[in-house]
């Protein structure tokens, strides 16, 4: 199972677009094959940093994922949004691994 977090910087002016299109994509990303898991977090402290939380139950999953046409069409629709660039970062669950499939 891979798990990734991406780290996202929105420009303040864009966060309500962003929610949008985001939202728009993990409804999609949900159905996806292999897809155990996608969530939108937003900073406390900071509403215009946002990360991502994707699992899904193979690198050839998570990888398919960036070539569906939701998430292409997000990827475009929030690149102008961007305070500065995403930053995808890749975790492995080690435990507990008896709840890998929620």
């Amino acid at each position: 199972m891979i798990v990734t977090f991406v780290h996202v910087w929105v420009k303040n002016e864009y966060i309500e677009a962003f929610l949008k299109a985001t939202i728009s994509n993990h409804k999609e990303s949900v159905k996806e094959p292999g897809n155990l898991r996608f969530d939108i977090l937003q900073d406390d402290n900071d509403p215009g940093k946002f990360v991502l939380y994707e699992a899904y139950d193979s690198d050839e999953s998570a990888a398919a994922h960036k070539t569906t046409k939701h998430y292409l069409a997000w990827r475009t629709a929030v690149a102008d949004m961007m305070a500065r660039p995403r930053q995808g970062i890749k975790h492995k669950i080690i435990y507990p691994v008896d709840q890998l499939l929620w």
